[in-house]
């Protein structure tokens, strides 16, 4: 059975797509943009996108009943890849020693005009 995942704790999708699906122990979400789920603003600093971005996947997670940790798989997409250094630093404050698997890929555009968007998998113990 798969089930959609949704929070208020994250900005609803721009689109036509859902914050997650979860799938016997998967849990897959939808990129994530730095949009403040209370303001509906993003951040223009690099650095604080990628907080945001990942205060919202966490949330997504939380929602399904997992935690930062159950995370296996992070896609990272950027809009400038001279970026990298700083959102690396961001990504690992989050994760600590358990950082998940994980591609980098620059992309032309993101939504909105973002500079990062984060997609995650993750599974139950």
């Amino acid at each position: 059975m798969v089930e959609t995942i949704n929070t208020n704790n994250a900005p609803a999708a721009v689109g036509p797509y859902v914050q997650a699906k979860k799938f016997g122990n998967m849990l897959y979400t939808s990129g994530q943009l730095p949009l403040n789920p209370e303001t509906g603003r993003m951040p223009e600093d690099v650095a604080e996108q990628t907080k945001q971005s990942l205060a919202n996947v966490e949330a997504i997670v939380n929602e399904a009943g997992l935690t930062k940790a159950d995370i296996v798989k992070a896609t990272v997409f950027v809009k400038d890849l001279n970026d990298f250094g700083t959102v690396n630093e961001v990504y690992a404050a989050f994760f600590g020693e358990n950082c998940p698997a994980r591609s980098c890929v620059e992309v032309a555009r993101l939504p909105l005009d973002a500079k990062v968007e984060i997609e995650v998998i993750a599974v139950s113990q």
